[in-house]
């Protein structure tokens, strides 16, 4: 018989089926279990409530994963579980046929609170949000391998959630990035190299979508990071493509890419404030621009400045849309909901003096889902828009 695992009670009666319980609900077990071990969860009544990692460092103290008392949580469990998302992507959404590059776990989204992975040709990136799934590990590279026969493995967590979540993890050595595939189009995806796991996999059917327009029309892509948008727009027709992005690093990485299928985006390193301003008063104007920076915030407290940041910068973009031009605006800072984005982009319109019509409304692809009762995993926003005037 498997020993029993630790148990920890909850201070409150809890009804919900979202998988995180914070610290001021738990009562500290004595003694504490490890950051990320695996544990029963007890009602005030002492009802078994689910199975889940805790963490007596993290303001999530519990991450339920299971709610069948019958069920462990072990090798089998994770094994189970990522074949079923892989089952999805494959299976259900035929992902295959798009790309070799797509989301294989979304955290909360797939039933695995704290856990992405991302998989890149054979090159398969785990990115650790919570202690548990990190002190787990080489069940979900199991797991993986079972999958994803032969891949190699990136794996990593950043700073503020190692901190957060109490664990240390240093990486692993970097890796030699993939080439991988989407509606055609090639990338080199290299998580050592650019942002987030190293391709924005997330953004697969708006490019698609928003370069289906590009034929013939001068298209400008600010924060254009590893060049998605731009060498989209290149690869179909556009007459012209100009991409700006701070940071050196990933605009050598977007020419690359925009080698590897032989278009000649005009990719320049800049900050996009002063720079939008220059070619406002230059009177340069784009049939075609598309806006997409980084996460402004992680924290709640700084989401009024995030959005005045957003409201400043789309006011800017505005300005250089030629009349009956196209503008696609993106925000992937979950704590920022739809209805604030696009009022934020409402309030930019109007003091750019410019009048938008929105187009479509959108999110991340469908192999990031999420839980109805989980908004967490809903993290981006996508508006397409026609600027009128």
């Amino acid at each position: 018989m498997n020993a029993p695992l630790p148990t920890v009670h909850l201070k409150n009666a809890w009804k919900s089926s979202h998988p995180w319980i914070f610290q001021r609900l738990v009562d500290k077990p004595n003694p504490r279990p490890k950051p990320g071990s695996i544990v029963d969860v007890i009602g005030v009544d002492g009802e078994w409530i689910g199975r889940g990692f805790y963490n007596g460092h993290s303001r999530i103290s519990v991450r339920i994963l299971e709610t069948d008392p019958n069920v462990p949580v072990d090798a089998a469990w994770f094994a189970r579980k990522i074949g079923e998302a892989v089952a999805l992507r494959r299976d259900t959404l035929k992902l295959d046929a798009t790309s070799n590059a797509w989301r294989v776990v979304h955290s909360e989204g797939d039933g695995l609170s704290g856990l992405v992975v991302d998989r890149y040709d054979d090159l398969v990136v785990v990115e650790f949000f919570s202690a548990g799934m990190f002190r787990h590990r080489e069940w979900i590279y199991d797991a993986l391998s079972a999958q994803f026969p032969g891949c190699r493995f990136y794996s990593f967590a950043d700073e503020h959630v190692q901190k957060q979540e109490s664990f240390d993890f240093r990486g692993n050595p970097p890796v030699p990035p993939a080439v991988i595939t989407e509606h055609g189009i090639r990338f080199r995806a290299d998580p050592a190299g650019a942002h987030k796991t190293g391709f924005f996999a997330d953004q697969r059917e708006n490019r698609e979508w928003l370069s289906r327009q590009a034929e013939g029309r001068r298209v400008l892509d600010l924060c254009c990071n590893t060049g998605g948008f731009a060498v989209y727009a290149a690869v179909r027709g556009a007459s012209e493509v100009v991409g700006i992005d701070i940071d050196a690093d990933v605009i050598e990485i977007a020419k690359g890419n925009a080698k590897l299928n032989n278009v000649r985006p005009r990719f320049v390193q800049a900050d996009i404030f002063p720079w939008l301003r220059d070619a406002a008063n230059a009177g340069e104007q784009f049939d075609m621009v598309i806006l997409d920076p980084a996460k402004m915030t992680r924290d709640r407290d700084q989401v009024i400045p995030a959005l005045k940041k957003y409201l400043d910068m789309n006011k800017l973009a505005l300005g250089v849309v030629k009349p009956g031009g196209l503008f696609a605006t993106f925000s992937c800072t979950g704590l920022v909901s739809e209805e604030q984005f696009l009022d934020m982009l409402r309030r930019a319109a109007f003091y750019a003096g410019r009048t938008v019509q929105v187009l479509k409304v959108a999110g991340a692809g469908p192999d990031h889902p999420w839980i109805a009762g989980v908004q967490e995993s809903r993290y981006l926003k996508a508006v397409f828009c026609r600027v009128v005037d």
